[in-house]
């Protein structure tokens, strides 16, 4: 089964710089409970740490993006946005109660996106929520749920203002890249316990706690198939659609962000009827072994009734029987069940039945 790869064949002018040189940025803290960052960007530089409501003063600058992140916010909080950048209503509704399948909307000059997130946490997936508003010289993102922060996001591409330069799609290039790739050290940690699990159906039979711990694995991957898939069309709009704000630059990296999801698709697909073949192999050694048991049980069942029968037979008490007065009566009788018997034996020994 093959590991998950990665494409790096992207635009080297746009690509993100690594984590060695987005960790030299320092991380600024939240100006309010619910905001996680608030910041304005020119020319693809950091320019302004702002308030909320003092936003609408940045839109409409060229090569000018408020790039806001929010985490859990509260419905107030979600309005003030509302009101300083004119999102639609029903994406308010949205973000503010989450539970969204991933989608892509369109609303005249915005668009809003609805993706999954997914981490390793306490030996099962975790799925968090992302929400993102995005329009002519702003960006906000809203997490629900145990998601991983942004801030590495946003460090990556202030520490490459040339590829920051092109503005909010490259912004929401970089988070649905980022959310993409935390797919695939899940997909891998689970890949090496159906690994593991796979091994062992074939070693010793899996007990009831193995057989519990698969059909949860199964059922896990089913939900991040269900988070994922959904992506795939989100990412493909992106792609091939010119929305609102779209860089033709940016087609070639929502292009591999596109074929990173279709890669953990195919890695999901692939587990998951793996652990089908398992849970099956066990079946099947299982009924395997309880036939050679039972076939083991008849044989010396068969066996058995000879000398019971015989026993059985001559312990009626009756006086007129035949050898009951032969001197060596017993020495025959005893000789016909070994004979019967050892014939029975290696008749189901050469039928593989003992």
């Amino acid at each position: 089964m093959a590991l998950l790869e990665t494409d790096d064949k992207q635009d080297p002018g746009l690509s993100m710089p690594s984590e060695k040189e987005s960790a030299a940025i320092p991380e600024r803290p939240r100006s309010r409970p619910g905001v996680v960052a608030a910041a304005v960007y020119e020319h693809g530089q950091r320019t302004h740490d702002i308030e909320i409501q003092e936003a609408h003063k940045w839109r409409g600058r060229e090569k000018a993006v408020v790039w806001i992140g929010l985490h859990e916010p509260d419905e107030a909080l979600l309005r003030e946005v509302q009101a300083e950048f004119g999102l639609p209503e029903l994406a308010i509704e949205d973000a503010n109660h989450a539970h969204q399948r991933p989608k892509l909307e369109i609303y005249g000059d915005s668009i809003f996106v609805v993706a999954r997130t997914a981490h390793m946490g306490g030996g099962e997936i975790v799925f968090g929520e992302t929400h993102l508003f995005v329009g002519r010289g702003y960006v906000v993102s809203v997490r629900h749920g145990p998601s991983t922060s942004y801030n590495l996001v946003r460090q990556r591409c202030e520490a490459s203002p040339a590829a920051l330069a092109h503005g909010e799609n490259y912004i929401l290039y970089s988070i649905l890249d980022f959310i993409v790739d935390n797919y695939m050290p899940v997909v891998e940690g689970i890949h090496a316990e159906v690994e593991e699990l796979e091994e062992r159906v074939l070693r010793d039979r899996l007990d009831k706690k193995d057989i519990e711990r698969l059909y949860f694995l199964r059922r896990s991957l089913l939900r991040l198939r269900n988070a994922v898939v959904p992506l795939v069309d989100v990412c493909r709009r992106h792609e091939h659609l010119d929305l609102p704000g779209m860089d033709a630059t940016l087609h070639a990296l929502f292009r591999d962000v596109t074929d990173h999801v279709r890669r953990v698709q195919e890695d999901i697909d692939t587990l998951r009827e793996v652990l089908a073949f398992t849970f099956e192999a066990s079946l099947m050694i299982g009924q395997s072994e309880q036939t050679e048991i039972s076939r083991k049980l008849a044989s010396w069942a068969a066996i058995l009734a000879v000398p019971t029968a015989i026993a059985g037979i001559y312990g009626m008490n009756f006086e007129d029987m035949p050898e009951l007065k032969f001197k060596y009566g017993y020495f025959v009788i005893l000789g016909f069940i070994i004979m019967v018997c050892s014939m029975l034996y290696r008749m189901f020994r050469r039928a593989k039945w003992l």
